[in-house]
């Protein structure tokens, strides 16, 4: 029995060194990649999503509700085209990272959103948990979903966000053996990276997310089975995400945003995207780019 076996069957503060170790190795950050300017000279790279996750949040856990699934469509009869709208007008590209079965649900909506010039991302297949998944049922759906999305849209997918950002220890394997460009689900850094498998360099890009510039933990709707509903004021949300912006302008890094248009796409909240995009654009220097651009930038012209 090898460390790793014996530290399986231990508490953690049993566990040998080679044990935990093992654990926090299997996936770490590598070399830093951001780059001395972005696209044009600009001093910051905004990089915008949305998860259209849409009727799979119920889904995903073999849930019925009828109410929940509503939900779900109002992501895409309401917000995605509510928020395209807005990114026209604007003239500022984003990514949408879609599970396979939205994807199915709502074609047109996926081939409208790479018309208008905006990426599609995979999200997974029915929003499944990897870190539950064995590896040949992961890999499975991983194929899969990239399939679906490219029928569908035309377009091959070059990266990944995986669903809740739940990341299996075969998930970076199967990107790499995928080919993709980047992901975007670990949380190591603010700015770019290259991950790291097992200790060796992968040639992935991370482009980091963090639940802070999430609209999900200030926004999220209440649900009659969780006691707990929590909500902060659009205009707090706001100023959180603007002096996240702010902070990323200062240091000439990477400002990355993640929303979700069942929960952004409200009358009372759709502002915040709006207000937000103002201001960067007023404050200037700014590169407003889709997640696979910064990451190809960012690896080809890491400082």
């Amino acid at each position: 029995m090898n460390d790793h076996t014996a530290g399986a069957a231990l508490e953690p503060w049993q566990w040998p060194e080679a044990h935990w170790r093992g654990l926090v190795e299997q996936v770490r950050a590598g070399r830093p990649l951001r780059p001395k300017a972005w696209e044009g000279g600009a001093r910051v790279a905004f990089a915008l999503s949305f998860d259209s996750d849409h009727e799979t949040n119920e889904l995903r856990d073999g849930g019925r509700s009828i109410g929940r699934l509503a939900w779900g469509e109002y992501g895409a009869r309401v917000g995605v085209p509510r928020i395209l709208r807005i990114l026209e007008k604007a003239a500022v590209p984003a990514t949408f990272f879609v599970p396979a079965v939205a994807a199915l649900l709502h074609e047109d909506e996926q081939r409208r959103v790479v018309a208008e010039g905006h990426e599609v991302g995979i999200h997974g297949w029915i929003h499944e948990l990897n870190s539950v998944l064995p590896l040949e049922a992961e890999r499975d759906l991983m194929l899969r979903s990239a399939d679906t999305l490219e029928k569908i849209t035309g377009a091959s997918p070059v990266g990944l966000r995986t669903p809740s950002w739940d990341f299996s220890p075969n998930t970076l394997r199967i990107e790499k053996e995928m080919g993709l460009l980047y992901d975007s689900s670990l949380m190591a850094d603010e700015d770019c990276y290259e991950l790291l498998l097992e200790g060796e360099p992968t040639g992935v890009v991370e482009l980091p997310v963090e639940w802070v510039r999430d609209d999900a933990v200030y926004l999220m709707s209440m649900h009659r089975g969780v006691a707990v509903r929590p909500h902060t004021p659009p205009a707090s949300v706001l100023d959180i995400f603007r002096r996240e912006f702010d902070a990323a302008w200062e240091d000439g890094g990477l400002f990355q945003l993640t929303c979700h248009p069942h929960i952004i796409g409200y009358r009372s909240r759709i502002w915040i995207i709006e207000e937000l995009i103002a201001h960067a654009k007023a404050k200037g220097d700014v590169w407003f780019a889709t997640h696979a651009d910064v990451a190809a930038f960012a690896r080809a012209n890491a400082a």
